[in-house]
């Protein structure tokens, strides 16, 4: 659906582009709707979705709220239809190496994970819904920390301690513009996530500290600007990181000697996302992204900032 400009066609030119929502969910023909539109307008979209019988992928955030976010579940179970988020981050090749190196072993008992989105953006974005301080679900913490925080989920589950704060640095900036989340594991690792758009030099996007070794991996993945630059994931380069981007990891031996080795990066694949989806749907297969894990990062996000 494109209510202004008519671009699609450009990329796809078979595409049918409807001029509204509803005449494209009175399409029988469609099976899956996705929700890709501002972040306020997600919970009216998706139930309308559901309603006309359709499946629905919703863009990340998922809902403003947890109040939100678990009526959309319930509304998909009462409807027979299934719900799906759009967190497409956990197939990135930096995360995947990532979790490569923890579920390996080789860091031992882990202490310490930390996640960063690091940006130099002091001017507002032209997604004003990510801009208005009046309106749910903007902010730095909801676009980017979302990702960072489903990836926490998906290797720790549902920490015991949570903790928000919420800075604004940017000139006639009206949301956070900083964010830091700790997660902390009673029995497991103190996790912090961070979001700034004000970094004019990044760090590792990625620091994991066990007591065995520690490990960091730079944000590398390149899908998001290869497909801007219009490549096809059926490109045999397509989620190939360049060279000289591999992850670090440092290991102490059992004689208290330390090694530095480089671990090669992975092929970053969002079509795993979408071959659930496909197995969600056609072979009843469970979506990777759990409704439990969903609602749990929704709670975590809608929490009291600590500081303002």
């Amino acid at each position: 659906m494109e209510r202004t400009k008519k671009l699609a066609h450009e990329r796809y030119p078979e595409i049918i582009s409807y001029d509204t929502v509803d005449a494209l969910l009175a399409d029988e023909h469609i099976e899956l709707v996705v929700v890709n539109t501002p972040n306020d307008t997600h919970y009216e979209y998706a139930c309308k979705a559901l309603e006309a019988g359709k499946h629905i992928l919703v863009e990340k955030p998922f809902a403003t709220n947890s109040a939100e976010a678990k009526a959309i579940f319930d509304l998909g179970r009462k409807v027979g239809r299934h719900v799906m988020v759009f967190h497409n981050r956990r197939w990135d090749s930096d995360f995947k190496l990532v979790k490569q190196v923890l579920e390996s072993g080789v860091l031992g008992d882990l202490i310490e994970y930390h996640a960063r989105y690091d940006r130099y953006r002091p001017e507002r974005s032209h997604k004003i819904f990510k801009e208005t301080k009046d309106r749910a679900g903007s902010g730095v913490l909801y676009d980017l920390g979302a990702h960072l925080l489903d990836q926490a989920l998906s290797l720790f589950g549902r920490p015991d301690k949570t903790l928000k704060i919420n800075k604004t640095h940017r000139p006639d900036s009206e949301v956070d513009d900083f964010s830091t989340l700790v997660l902390e594991y009673s029995n497991g690792p103190v996790v912090f996530i961070h979001a700034n758009l004000l970094v004019a030099k990044p760090a590792p996007a990625y620091v994991l500290h066990g007591s065995k070794g520690s490990f960091q991996k730079d944000r590398t993945d390149v899908q998001e600007n290869q497909l801007l630059a219009g490549m096809s994931p059926r490109d045999p380069g397509y989620g190939m990181e360049p060279a000289g981007k591999e992850g670090q990891l440092y290991q102490v031996g059992t004689d208290g000697a330390g090694e530095l080795k480089y671990k090669q990066p992975l092929k970053g694949d969002y079509n795993g996302l979408f071959n659930a989806v496909y197995a969600q749907i056609h072979r009843d297969e469970p979506f990777p992204v759990t409704e439990e894990q969903v609602l749990w990062q929704m709670e975590i996000l809608e929490q009291t900032a600590w500081n303002t």
